[in-house]
Formats: structure tokens, sequence, C-alpha cells
């Protein structure tokens, strides 16, 4: 019961124009797809980064500014 596997030449002479250029879009996405890098961890680099302005403002303070933005903006 085992099928023969036809060349891909051969089964897109068989499609019709506009079904060839679906099969060539998705050919083409297929090859940037693998070209693609893979996704990883997120990381965490921008961490620690306004260490220097902890002394200056708390979660509270920082709550009342957004406060402020957000009625100032509409």
């Amino acid at each position: 019961m085992s099928q023969e596997i036809r060349p891909i030449d051969e089964i897109v002479k068989d499609l019709s124009p506009e079904q060839q250029r679906e099969l060539r879009d998705f050919a083409e996405f297929l090859l940037t797809r693998r070209n693609e890098r893979p996704r990883g961890k997120p990381g965490f680099l921008w961490a620690g980064a306004l260490n220097d302005l902890r002394g200056h403002y708390n979660s509270v303070d920082l709550q009342h500014q957004i406060s402020r933005w957000r009625t100032d903006g509409e």
C-alpha cells in the first residue's frame, strides 16, 4: 500500500496559476520562518538601571505622578 511520492515540479504543473501563486507565497513564508532566529527567554538587562533614583522617588509618589499625567491628557 505504498504511495509513490511525485516530485514537486510535477505537482506544480497540475495547479492553476492562482494556486501556483499561493504555493509560491507559502514556500517564501516557510523560507523566511526558517531564517528567523529562535526566541529565547527574555533578558532583564534593564534591571537596576534606575537604582540611582531610588532615594528620590517612592511608589506612592510615582502613583500620584501617573494620576496627574492621566488627568492632564484628558
